[in-house]
């Protein structure tokens, strides 16, 4: 079983997928058009828009579409989890999804992180960007 993330950018797809490609290398593996299906799709969608897609990030495939094209993407009791590999990368990650976002939580070291923040991205994504420590022996099960 595998659970990935949906997002839905509510016809800023296209923007979204940009911007992930430069602020966290990510590689779009699959984009479909609504005009590239077979059926016509429901409602007033705009046909260049993204019906599906599915990119990249490390080792973790993200799926987006554009959705019903509302121009109002909500992304509400969800945050994405991002490891860092040091403090450096932590803050390249950090600032680069904070870029036109929101911080919710600036970088800063923590009981549990080298490196620990939390922000929503232009979009609305909420972010945590951290360097995972080791855990202990006696938390590993």
């Amino acid at each position: 079983m595998h659970v990935q993330p949906y997002l839905f950018f509510d016809g800023r797809c296209d923007e979204a997928l940009a911007f992930y490609q430069k602020a966290l290398g990510a590689e779009v593996l699959m984009l479909m058009r609504f005009q590239d299906s077979p059926e016509p799709p429901m409602g007033n969608v705009p046909k260049d828009k993204v019906m599906h897609s599915s990119f990249r990030i490390g080792g973790t495939t993200v799926m987006a579409s554009d959705g019903h094209c509302l121009g109002k993407p909500n992304f509400q009791g969800v945050s994405l989890s991002i490891n860092a590999a040091n403090d450096a990368e932590a803050e390249r990650l950090f600032a680069a999804l904070s870029d036109g976002g929101q911080v919710q939580m600036p970088m800063t070291k923590t009981f549990f992180s080298s490196r620990f923040g939390m922000t929503a991205d232009k979009f609305g994504v909420s972010w945590m960007v951290i360097v995972a420590q080791d855990e202990p022996a006696a938390s590993r099960a």
